[in-house]
């Protein structure tokens, strides 16, 4: 068998509390073993496992990688605006008239993700 990805990890400044922001956005929660301060905090939800690791350098350039959520059980629009208010900000709106595109935003500490649009929403469109 080929490898598995066991988490994707994600550096950080507050390992703790971005684990926490991220924690709202998958509706899930940050390990019970982990604690502010902690060099390592742990999400665990159903699409994906993320592991936050505190490092000393500071975000500068594009993320080369980032994670792309599709709702579950609201609209996309719905959603960016659930984000925004847990303290997300909108980076680049991709969003057309035709109800088609994405939205880019940024994580409390800047780190790129796209909000796609719901299974409902592309079934209606296709």
């Amino acid at each position: 068998m080929a490898s598995l990805v066991r988490h994707v990890t994600i550096d950080c400044a507050d390992a703790f509390r971005l684990a926490g922001f991220w924690a709202q956005v998958l509706d899930s929660k940050v390990s019970e073993d982990d604690n502010p301060g902690d060099e390592e905090a742990l999400v665990e939800s159903p699409g994906a496992v993320l592991l936050f690791i505190r490092v000393p350098e500071g975000k500068t350039v594009k993320n080369r990688i980032h994670l792309d959520l599709q709702p579950q059980d609201r609209t996309r629009d719905e959603e960016a605006e659930r984000l925004l208010a847990l303290g997300a900000t909108v980076h680049d709106d991709q969003r057309t008239p035709d109800g088609k595109g994405w939205v880019t935003m940024l994580d409390i500490e800047g780190n790129e993700f796209c909000v796609e649009r719901s299974a409902a929403e592309r079934a209606a469109t296709s």
